[in-house]
C-alpha cells in the first residue's frame, strides 16, 4: 500500500497512522494530542487579536536579553546556536514574537480572575516552617514529648538523636512549605497552633510524629507565585476552549 511517510528511520518509512499506533502503545497519544489542540488555540488567537501586536522596541529588548541570559552575545557563537536549533535568526525572531504575544493574551485573560482566584485559594497557598521528629513507636514519641514539654531547648537535640527522617540533619527543620502541599492530618493540626507549639503525637504511615510550628509566612500576590497562579488560570482557559471545540481525528 503506498502512503506519503511521517518520517522515516534507518531508510524505513514511517506513517502518521503507525507514528500514532506508537504514541497510542506508549499511552502518549493523548498529551500528544493536547498539545497540538492547545498550540491551535494559541496561535489563532495570535492571529485574530490585533491588540496583541508587540511594539519593535520590547521585540528587541526581548532578543537582547535571550542573548545575554544565554551567553550568545558573541555574533559567531549567536551564529553557530541557530544553526545548532535550525532556525534562521528570522524564525528565532519570529518564535521571540509568539513568545511576548502570548505573554500579553496571558495577562489579559487571568486579569479579571486573578485576585479572586488567590483570595479563594490563599489558605492553602500560604507557607509554614515546621520541626519535626520520626520515630517507630507511640510509647517512643510520647517520651520524647514530655521531655520537650519539660525543656523546649531539647527539641533540636533530640530530633538529631532520634529522628528516622533525613532532615534530623539540619535539627528537623522542614519548609517552608505551602499549606496545601501537607498531608490533611497534619494541615488540620497546625491551621489553629501558635509558632513554638508542640503537636502530635501524629500516626503517619505507620510512624508516629512529633511537629513543632517554627514560622507562618503568608503569602502575596507578586512574583513566581503570580506567575504560578496565571499559568494555572491559563490552563484553566484552553481547556475550556478546547472543550466547546468539534475535534475529530481524520486517520486511516
Amino acid at each position: 500500500m503506498n502512503f506519503k511517510p511521517f518520517l522515516s528511520i534507518d531508510n524505513q518509512p514511517i506513517s502518521i497512522t503507525q507514528a500514532l499506533a506508537y504514541l497510542r502503545a506508549t499511552g502518549d497519544l493523548q498529551p500528544f494530542l493536547l498539545k497540538i489542540i492547545r498550540q491551535h488555540i494559541l496561535e489563532t488567537e495570535l492571529q485574530t487579536q490585533e491588540k496583541l501586536e508587540i511594539d519593535s522596541t520590547i521585540i528587541e529588548q526581548a532578543v537582547i536579553d535571550f542573548r545575554f541570559e544565554n551567553q550568545l552575545n558573541d555574533p559567531e557563537r549567536f551564529q553557530e546556536w541557530l544553526k545548532a536549533q535550525g532556525i534562521s535568526y528570522a524564525e528565532f525572531r519570529h518564535q521571540i514574537i509568539a513568545r511576548l504575544k502570548i505573554e500579553k493574551l496571558k495577562a489579559e485573560v487571568t486579569a479579571p480572575k486573578l485576585e479572586e482566584y488567590f483570595k479563594a485559594n490563599k489558605a492553602l497557598l500560604d507557607q509554614i516552617i515546621l520541626s519535626r521528629i520520626v520515630v517507630a513507636a507511640k510509647d517512643f514519641a510520647l517520651s520524647l514529648r514530655s521531655q520537650i514539654l519539660e525543656d523546649s531547648n531539647r527539641f533540636e537535640s533530640l530530633a538529631q538523636e532520634h529522628s528516622l527522617t533525613d532532615d534530623r540533619l539540619v535539627k528537623g527543620i522542614m519548609g517552608p512549605i505551602s499549606l496545601g502541599q501537607i498531608p490533611e492530618l497534619i494541615r488540620e493540626s497546625v491551621a489553629t497552633a501558635t509558632p513554638g507549639e508542640l503537636i502530635g503525637p501524629l500516626e503517619i504511615d505507620g510512624r508516629y510524629t512529633l511537629l513543632r510550628v517554627e514560622q507562618f509566612l503568608p503569602v502575596f500576590l507578586e512574583g513566581s507565585l503570580k506567575q504560578q497562579l496565571q499559568e494555572q488560570l491559563f490552563d484553566q482557559w484552553l481547556q475550556e476552549k478546547a472543550q466547546k471545540m468539534t475535534i475529530k481525528m481524520h486517520v486511516e
